[in-house]
């Protein structure tokens, strides 16, 4: 197994689910989810257990699914409601139930085993529900490239300059020192450019006529979301690095969704504490962002296909890599906690451990 199952994934927007089935993958895993009568969303294992046609492939009655083969039909939570031709269903009769959770129009779905589900694991921020603060949710990103080259270039603030040199970053951050922490649960990598030009998305929505200190704050929540807090204000403000909510400040928050080992899905949203309510400058940012992205796409897919070739030496590490070294260690040690059994201290054993 290569993916963290124990975990909450998003699966799309809110706006994303409805009345008709939906057809998607997360971890490997083919789900099919709808919106019930009541509201909530479900997810179910998308396989019949007959003839294993997708139930994606049939049709809902109510808020059941008939499977578009022989007509075995499901309720919100697997189980097996009518088997056409016959007054029993056998207890093998059912598809897997996944946990669903939705809020701040986000919903998410827990991969691994259903009991140990919580939803207080979600990610969350308190910005989402402050005055003074606007969310927009954007689009999926869809990225031929395992997940991993997806979210650790997510705790990078060192390739902005180079990637991404006219939306966000420039010339000036490249020899500027990044700031890396590992020693909490999140992986946090930041740094500061003082004194500088601003970039292309703060000279069309920051208001900037002079230079500017500006910022980025990468923050890596295994398995693989991320926070990118960036902002900028007037240099003459002097601002301290814990009084960035003075400045221009946006959080672009990254939900990846791994599908399978070479396709990533990056769902993508900001909150912002300007332009509030201002949806022109949503589809501004909106279009400044998808720019950006898609310069990291050609990036990974690249990345990815080199992976695929054969390799006469290994990569190398520079310093700027702490980061996302420390990531591909921990979410080893996560697989490989699923993958396995604690029996606890043994009682009695023969075998005696000396360090």
């Amino acid at each position: 197994m290569s993916f963290v199952r124990n975990a909450w994934y998003v699966a799309g927007w809110s706006r994303d689910f409805g009345e008709p089935l939906k057809a998607l993958e997360i971890t490997g895993q083919r789900l099919v989810m709808f919106r019930e009568v009541s509201g909530a969303v479900k997810a179910l294992e998308d396989r019949c257990p007959h003839r294993l046609l997708p139930l994606s492939k049939g049709k809902r009655i109510g808020d059941t699914i008939q499977c578009g083969y022989h007509g075995m039909t499901f309720d919100g939570a697997g189980k097996c409601v009518r088997v056409p031709g016959q007054e029993n269903t056998p207890k093998s009769a059912y598809v897997e139930a996944f946990p669903v959770e939705e809020r701040h129009g986000i919903v998410w779905v827990w991969m691994g085993d259903p009991e140990l589900a919580d939803p207080a694991d979600i990610f969350d921020l308190p910005e989402f529900t402050q005055p003074g603060w606007h969310a927009h949710h954007g689009e999926g990103l869809h990225i031929k490239s395992n997940y991993l080259n997806v979210a650790e270039n997510l705790v990078d603030p060192a390739h902005v300059s180079f990637v991404h040199p006219t939306t966000l970053g420039n010339a000036a951050s490249e020899n500027v020192p990044v700031h890396v922490s590992t020693s909490g649960e999140v992986i946090s990598a930041w740094r500061w450019i003082r004194d500088a030009p601003p970039i292309g998305f703060f000279q069309k929505f920051g208001g900037f006529d002079g230079h500017v200190d500006r910022w980025h704050y990468y923050d890596l929540h295994l398995p693989s979301t991320a926070v990118i807090d960036f902002g900028s204000i007037d240099t003459k403000l002097n601002c301290p690095e814990n009084e960035r909510d003075r400045g221009v400040r946006i959080f672009a928050l990254h939900f990846v969704t791994p599908v399978r080992e070479d396709y990533t899905i990056d769902h993508w949203m900001h909150l912002r504490n300007t332009s509030l309510g201002d949806e022109d400058a949503s589809a501004q940012m909106d279009a400044m962002f998808k720019t950006a992205f898609a310069e990291d796409k050609e990036i990974l897919e690249a990345v990815h296909d080199a992976e695929q070739q054969p390799q006469r030496r290994r990569p190398i590490r520079v310093a700027i890599d702490k980061g996302p070294t420390v990531y591909r260690k921990r979410i080893r040690d996560l697989i490989a906690s699923e993958t396995t059994q604690d029996l606890g201290a043994p009682i009695g054993a023969s075998f005696i451990q000396h360090d």
